[in-house]
């Protein structure tokens, strides 16, 4: 495989994963809400679990391809948009951990009494973590669009 190849493989990977961690989240924002049942519950901790998978792929796929592919990673470690999505990620990450928690503390709720649901609290809580995510993540790809135009760059 050549240069171009590779480059054009990592790219079309690192895309894949976002937007498969996107439609993860896209899943959560659609399934945590008020009415949420037992099969929901247990469905959404399933699908959570991607979450993070998928975030340590785009991670690992994302550097690999900043320091191995066409721009290299002279480019990308100056520029203030590569390093702004970055930031971005690691905040939708860190945001991503309370719903997480919820859900595994009502999946373990849910084996101890099978008729358990979440406090309407809770629910909208893990859903005003979830929007915030989404707001958050909706930064990354305006700030890849500058980032590849060359903005961030020092003068």
């Amino acid at each position: 495989m050549d240069f171009a190849q590779t480059d054009l493989l990592l790219a079309v990977a690192h895309h894949i994963l976002i937007f498969s961690i996107a439609a993860v989240l896209a899943f959560e924002v659609g399934v945590v809400r008020q009415g949420l049942t037992a099969t929901d519950i247990r469905r959404v901790g399933k699908v959570d679990a991607w979450y993070g998978i998928l975030a340590a792929l785009i991670i690992a796929v994302g550097f690999v391809r900043a320091v191995y592919a066409a721009k290299g990673w002279a480019y990308y470690s100056v520029n203030t948009f590569f390093w702004a999505k970055i930031v971005a990620f690691a905040i939708v990450g860190l945001l991503s951990v309370p719903p997480t928690i919820a859900y595994i503390r009502w999946r373990s709720a849910l084996k101890t009494d099978p008729s358990f649901l979440p406090a309407p609290q809770a629910v909208a809580s893990a859903r005003r973590f979830l929007w915030m995510e989404v707001a958050v993540f909706a930064l990354i790809p305006i700030f890849a669009a500058a980032m590849a135009r060359g903005y961030g760059m020092p003068s």
